[in-house]
């Protein structure tokens, strides 16, 4: 059930990352470690339980189901990319499994042992489904849009609408009277939902942000509210509503096992918690440091140096020195969108969504943030030396100010940009997914392309020597290029970083970031792939 994360239909283009190579080497006596480990998921979504007790959690950004032991945490991929984008899964009364895949619009099902099949497309927004113990399949689009429809089983006849503007119908579940049990998302309340006319009753008011409802085998209703991090059970004899936990925000999703254990997913901290619904006992199956990376930054100050990561689903800074992580902004527990790139300045950290069309500015030394929409699938924005606030459009291939009322700088004729960073002599130094690094002249607009023949170059920074270092995701390395000289050198390769792009979405789906200190020259870079963050320090003087 990803927010806001959606596909900019204009930009259908082919992935530019690579594959993943073996362990990494550091040419030139650079040497990589792993400054932040990795992390199972790609954030996470839906939760159903196999018949053995497996787990099964869904991940749209990493487009794979997975399998999770509840014992030991332990992790495989069931399916990958692209038709393992999973939403939500259920499971039928034969065994059957189906799943939806949000970005795409499309919704699949699987007999036991057998290949999956796509029942339902052109559905953006396929959310939640659930089947009948008839076997019946009903599924819902939300967020991209707003309606509760019944599947056709074999795929032969498209979906049949059962009624729209519903209020975001999400996480649901059939109760034992064959009515639809869930929340409304954007009208903060669980209701019961009759399949055959689509008229909803309030079930159980109070919630912030209700994201999901399973029944228990006790027979009560459980429910999660993602803004508070509540789970919350509701009576179904007395409709008494009873908080039993309370876990981080940003969560997505929840399965109950035989034995009534409440398993809960968490986007922001891809996490899996296993719930004592008796006395609300909390046990952490799995999680990991970080959901899924993608841009980075550098800032250095009184507080120290910081690394700043767009990690999808919550805005992370990472102390250098401590390696201690904190979030000033998260999903769902304050108001920002899916973080999928960033830039500083002396005054602002800028984040942008280009799923959500979003540019956010947060004051440094306040923290104070503010959203600023209408943008044409921006993938950065900086902070200039001399205060102007600058933003990298995708969609229309430009450098345009922040400000919508301001005319300069304007800068056009750029081949689907990803990432930028402005040199000390005020050039803006630009990647672009047609394989080029661009050097641009914001007082005249004139592009140069410097760099050419690149595989999908992604994150740049510049260093303290000077050199513009940049991600080719699609090559798995790192290079550094002079412009003084125009030379270029590789000082990592083997990285594990270009994680595919879902259909219909920007070629650099997640961008694997690159931010290099001012103080050693240490280059950190984001890999998509694992969810870890390298640090590739230079040569011993």
């Amino acid at each position: 059930m990803v927010r806001t994360l959606c596909t900019v239909s204009l930009l259908a283009l082919a992935a530019c990352g690579g594959s993943e190579p073996a362990a990494p080497t550091a040419p030139a006596a650079w040497t990589v470690t792993e400054f932040i480990s990795p992390s199972p998921f790609h954030g996470l979504h839906g939760l159903a339980v196999e018949e053995d007790g497996t787990i099964l959690a869904g991940s749209v950004v990493g487009q794979a189901i997975y399998a999770v032991n509840p014992a030991s945490g332990d992790v495989t991929e069931r399916m990958g990319p692209p038709d393992g984008m999973a939403d939500d899964i259920a499971f039928g009364p034969n065994g059957e499994m189906a799943w939806t895949g949000y970005l795409t619009g499309k919704v699949f099902i699987a007999p036991k042992g057998g290949a999956p099949k796509m029942i339902s497309s052109g559905l953006p927004g396929s959310n939640s489904l659930a089947f009948t113990k008839e076997g019946k399949l009903y599924f819902t689009q939300v967020f991209l849009g707003d309606a509760l429809y019944e599947a056709d089983v074999t795929g032969a006849q498209p979906a049949r609408l059962i009624r729209k503007d519903l209020g975001g119908f999400n996480g649901f579940e059939v109760g034992p009277d064959g009515m639809l049990y869930g929340p409304l998302w954007f009208k903060n309340a669980i209701v019961k939902i009759d399949p055959a006319t689509g008229k909803d009753t309030v079930v159980a008011a109070g919630f912030q942000i209700p994201a999901a409802a399973n029944f228990g085998p006790d027979g009560n209703l459980y429910a999660i509210d993602t803004k508070t991090g509540e789970v919350k059970r509701i009576d179904m004899k007395t409709k008494a509503v009873t908080v039993i936990a309370t876990l981080a925000p940003a969560l997505d999703n929840l399965a109950i096992a035989k034995d009534g254990t409440i398993y809960v997913s968490n986007m922001a901290d891809a996490t899996i918690y296993a719930v004592n619904p008796t006395d609300g006992a909390v046990r952490t199956i799995v999680s990991g440091p970080l959901a899924t990376p993608t841009d980075l930054v550098i800032t250095d100050g009184p507080e120290g140096e910081k690394l700043h990561v767009a990690d999808v689903f919550a805005y992370r800074v990472i102390d250098t020195a401590t390696k201690q992580i904190a979030d000033p902004l998260r999903m769902y527990r304050d108001e920002t969108e899916n973080q999928l790139g960033i830039g500083a300045g002396k005054s602002k950290v800028l984040i942008t969504s280009w799923a959500a069309g979003m540019v956010q500015t947060v004051d440094r030394a306040t923290g104070q943030a503010e959203m600023h929409h209408g943008f044409m699938a921006p993938s950065d924005a900086i902070e200039l030396a001399d205060g102007r606030l600058i933003v990298l459009e995708a969609a229309t291939g430009k450098i345009r100010p922040l400000d919508v009322g301001a005319t300069t700088p304007q800068v056009e004729g750029l081949n689907y940009p990803v990432s930028m960073v402005e040199a000390a002599d005020g050039k803006i130094y630009v990647t672009e997914t047609s394989g080029a690094l661009a050097s641009v002249d914001l007082a005249t607009g004139t592009v140069t392309r410097v760099l050419e023949g690149l595989a999908g170059p992604e994150g740049v920074d510049v260093g303290a020597d000077g050199r513009i270092y940049l991600a080719e995701a699609g090559a798995g390395r790192v290079i550094a290029f002079d412009p003084k000289d125009a030379s270029k050198s590789v000082i990592a390769e083997g990285l594990k970083m270009g994680l595919p792009a879902a259909e219909g979405t920007l070629p650099a789906y997640t961008t694997t970031g690159v931010a290099v200190s001012k103080k050693d020259g240490s280059v950190y870079v984001a890999s998509d792939t694992t969810n870890a963050i390298y640090r590739i320090a230079p040569p011993a003087e």
